[in-house]
């Protein structure tokens, strides 16, 4: 029988032989300490999908809204960051942020449409 160490602490572990930690408190400090980087990553993403959720809704409060597209960047939208994509038999494209999309039209112009 061979003496382990807990992989966060240190300190020698009693019980079963493929035990890697000495406690609960050491498993999840670990898990956390391994995973850290990628949480903040799926944090900051969903974040800013809230932010840019909130303003579509805000700002489309009938179901269908042409505004320009200035509204949007000065609320600081990130045109980058949405949940799908819908192209149309036409070829237009609606960027999707859960159920609110957006359509860009011409002269910096943007449709809002909520999915019902």
């Amino acid at each position: 029988m061979s003496i382990k160490n807990c992989l966060e602490c240190g300190t020698s572990i009693q019980g079963r032989s493929d035990k890697k930690f000495c406690s609960d408190y050491c498993r999840n400090a670990y898990n956390n300490k391994v995973n850290k980087d990628s949480k903040n990553l799926i944090r900051n993403t969903n974040n800013h999908l809230r932010k840019n959720y909130r303003i579509l809704s805000d700002l489309n409060t009938s179901g269908k809204t042409k505004i320009h597209q200035s509204k949007l960047t000065n609320l600081n939208f990130d045109f980058n960051l949405f949940t799908s994509i819908y192209t149309t038999k036409k070829g237009n494209i609606y960027y999707y942020v859960y159920d609110q999309a957006y359509l860009e039209l011409d002269n910096d112009y943007v449709l809002l449409v909520k999915n019902e």
